[in-house]
């Protein structure tokens, strides 16, 4: 990462405006974009862009390749002449992000402009069509996972009939034979997906925004990557995982964090030279201008533990694969754009791998006062090799953590920021864009200054996440002034140019 002072805003294209049951990279994106270059912001931050599964959170997706469909700006599709204006059936403006509707009134859509799309589309498009199937690696097996799984219900694929389950090679053929219309209106969709990425983030880049994205360490045990490669996880003869990752029993939960994901074969990686590993970064690399490794210390050790298991408590400690990993991607790409997540009880050992390859760390501000002056997150703790947020996806907005506070507590903030706590969301994004880490990201939401009804996520809830949304007019020009004058007191940004060329919308 180039050591520059720099700033954005956390904001999942699920909670941009606009017509329809969930934000999508069309219009209101790029004027999202547009906010941040008058905001003096340099990063706009995403979360996994990956289609999602059960529970809808972009940490568990049945592919960590793809892209959401749901995010596709159906728009543009009419635009392309593969869908009438007739065929927009969903232009109210939910407030809130109705999955179960998205995924209805899209997937009809894209299923109808898939079909006529191939049944009328000019040769150039086809041939670009055709193009991007061909360079993408592990398009097949996402598209022939998915029409499978739609086939069967929606089961896991380790309850599909075993020739299916452990991929006997002529029944995939078969299948992809007979499930060639579901195959091919499911590329289409990712070629779509990716066409629109690929505008969006040139659209930003040319305005000085990086997209900065995030890499999950654990797949979805029901996903395309483990279907198509049983032998990179630790699985049974049947298919299903042998042991699970979690986080042991700790001051927060005493039996500890079941997530069920399957764990690696680090030796079997390690064989092929990571070249797993390597064709996801790759593919994160295209996506995106740098990316947080969400739960890093899994690359130097994970809480392993015994499927079948009710709770985490009888795991164990397995060693990950350490340097060797991160040597053998370096040497493909380079120094590497990344941010560790390194929030939580982190050992020497993994401070270690992290500042060996040189990664930025993450410092949460909203962790900073249930100490003492020791505390790694309090400001005059921080490093410049390090990223600042007021909290993250998985917290409390600011004023929604601020209003939860005992009297106590809250006064132990007031009297560390020497403020009176009449505007303290401002005063925590103000302590973050002065702080000495290179990069201050702030979530949408704290900018705007919401309470904690309009958190992203809560973690172990198993419903309500996910779902939160910002209107049209919540982004001001005045908005906008106000945190470009503190970008650029603190060094963070230079003066935006209010007669930047905009893209004609």
């Amino acid at each position: 990462m180039t050591r520059v002072r720099k700033s954005g805003i956390i904001l999942h294209p699920t909670s941009l405006p606009g017509p329809g049951s969930i934000g999508s990279l069309g219009l209101e994106a790029m004027a999202f974009a547009d906010f941040l270059r008058d905001a003096g912001q340099a990063i706009w931050q995403v979360l996994p862009l990956g289609p999602t599964a059960f529970g809808d959170s972009p940490y568990m997706c049945y592919s960590a390749f793809a892209g959401n469909p749901l995010l596709i700006d159906l728009r543009a599709l009419v635009s392309d002449g593969d869908l009438e204006h007739g065929d927009l059936k969903d232009e109210c403006f939910a407030e809130r992000v109705d999955y179960g509707r998205a995924r209805v009134v899209k997937s009809a859509a894209l299923d109808k402009a898939a079909e006529n799309f191939f049944a009328s589309a000019e040769r150039a498009r086809l041939e670009e069509f055709w193009q991007f199937c061909d360079t993408t690696p592990w398009l097949h097996d996402y598209a022939l996972f998915m029409a499978l799984k739609l086939r069967h219900g929606g089961k896991k694929w380790c309850d599909w009939p075993e020739r299916f389950a452990l991929r006997d090679e002529a029944a995939l053929e078969e299948a992809s034979r007979l499930l060639g219309p579901e195959i091919g209106a499911l590329k289409y969709a990712q070629w779509q997906f990716f066409r629109q990425w690929r505008g969006l983030k040139t659209y930003a880049n040319r305005m000085g925004i990086d997209i900065f994205g995030d890499i999950p360490i654990f797949v979805a045990f029901d996903s395309a990557e483990v279907w198509a490669n049983p032998h990179f996880f630790q699985l049974d003869g049947k298919g299903r995982p042998s042991v699970v990752a979690g986080v042991p029993p700790d001051y927060f939960s005493q039996t500890g964090q079941l997530w069920g994901n399957p764990l690696y074969d680090w030796q079997e990686m390690a064989r092929c030279g990571y070249c797993w590993w390597k064709d996801r970064f790759r593919s994160a690399l295209m996506l995106y201008d740098l990316v947080r490794i969400d739960h890093f210390r899994g690359f130097e050790a994970c809480w392993e533990v015994p499927a079948g298991e009710k709770t985490a408590e009888n795991g164990k400690w397995a060693k990950g694969p350490g340097e060797a990993i991160f040597n053998s991607l370096r040497a493909e790409f380079g120094e590497l754009p990344v941010v560790a997540e390194d929030l939580g009880v982190i050992t020497p050992e993994v401070e270690h791998l992290r500042d060996a390859f040189s990664f930025p760390g993450m410092k949460i501000l909203q962790f900073a006062f249930d100490s003492g002056p020791d505390n790694p997150y309090l400001p005059h703790n921080h490093v410049r090799s390090s990223v600042v947020y007021t909290g993250t996806h998985d917290n409390d907005t600011t004023a929604g953590w601020f209003a939860s506070l005992s009297p106590g507590a809250r006064k132990k903030v007031l009297r560390y920021l020497g403020v009176s706590g009449e505007d303290i969301v401002w005063d925590l994004i103000r302590v973050a864009q002065g702080s000495v880490a290179d990069t201050a990201i702030i979530p949408l939401q704290d900018v705007l200054g919401l309470p904690g009804s309009c958190r992203m996520n809560l973690p172990g809830s198993p419903a309500g996440n996910w779902a939160w949304r910002f209107r049209v007019d919540d982004l001001s020009p005045r908005l906008a002034d106000r945190l470009a004058d503190l970008s650029e007191l603190y060094g963070r940004a230079d003066r935006p140019q209010k007669n930047i060329e905009k893209k004609s919308r």
